[in-house]
């Protein structure tokens, strides 16, 4: 984890994100890439195509604030000793962090989210969702402020299917590099139950072929999988969630139904997502 991209439109939410970056970048000697969007009208930013060369001082001037809040940003305590590469573009959100994550070759995208309705609400109609399905690089979600950011327990959600091995592998790594516990769990419902024997069947050919052995497997039954998984987590001490996605499929796979919002809101742990 040696390059770190954080997008930032410089909200509390954001600096939540950046925070957790900070402290990740101090224990790994990490660098940060900030970086925050200009979205504006093509006028402001072309005044060739908008035709109107009287828009230009305007960009100029969006341009200016942006790195004048960089500036104060960067006073943070929390940022001192880091290596902080300041970027400010006129972009999409969307199509600049995937563009600045694959043109420095970061390692992972650390970004807040705004949603606070629940645990689906993190990803859905916002450019989190749209960074999570589509980014090649995992993406760690942050939802509320946490002062220390020590994970004791990663609670991979998985299915088990063997077409999705390689994200195993990638949350494996994740797990021994932030020093947490790793734990394959399994969401058993009613309308696709499968034994216990089965499930531990399934586990065990998923894990084979890695070299993974300290983990703990656990088949966790509920009456949908995103109950089950928000259930488990919240019975763990210091937990991550990590789930895989499947690119423009979004979460459907694994979040296919609605979330009682009075469960959801105890969720308050970070989430962090692999693309199969």
């Amino acid at each position: 984890m040696k390059k770190i991209l954080v997008p930032t439109d410089f909200s509390d939410t954001a600096e939540h994100a950046l925070k957790i970056a900070a402290q990740l970048a101090k224990k790994h000697n990490s660098e940060i890439y900030l970086l925050h969007m200009l979205e504006l009208p093509m006028q402001l930013i072309d005044p060739v195509a908008g035709g109107n060369s009287q828009n230009l001082p305007e960009s100029i001037f969006f341009m200016k604030l942006a790195h004048q809040r960089f500036a104060k940003l960067m006073q943070r305590p929390f940022l001192k000793d880091i290596k902080v590469h300041e970027t400010v573009m006129f972009h999409q959100a969307f199509d600049g962090i995937m563009e600045v994550s694959e043109d420095y070759d970061c390692d992972i995208i650390i970004m807040g989210s705004h949603g606070a309705s629940g645990f689906k609400e993190m990803f859905i109609g916002s450019n989190t969702e749209k960074v999570v399905r589509s980014s090649n690089i995992p993406v760690l979600v942050i939802k509320n402020e946490h002062g220390n950011f020590e994970v004791e327990n990663f609670i991979f959600a998985t299915d088990a299917d063997g077409s999705n091995k390689h994200t195993l592998e990638k949350a494996y790594n994740f797990a021994q590099l932030i020093e947490a516990k790793f734990h394959l769990l399994f969401i058993n419902t009613p309308n696709n139950f499968i034994t216990s024997t089965e499930v531990r069947e399934r586990i065990e050919n998923f894990v084979s072929g890695f070299n993974i052995h300290d983990y703990k497997m656990h088949i966790y039954n509920d009456v949908s999988v995103e109950k089950g998984i928000l259930n488990f987590a919240m019975k763990q001490k210091k937990a991550l969630i990590g789930i895989s996605t499947h690119g423009r499929k979004g979460l459907a796979h694994f979040f296919n139904g609605s979330i009682s919002e009075d469960l959801v809101n105890h969720a308050n742990m970070p989430v962090v997502t692999f693309k199969i």
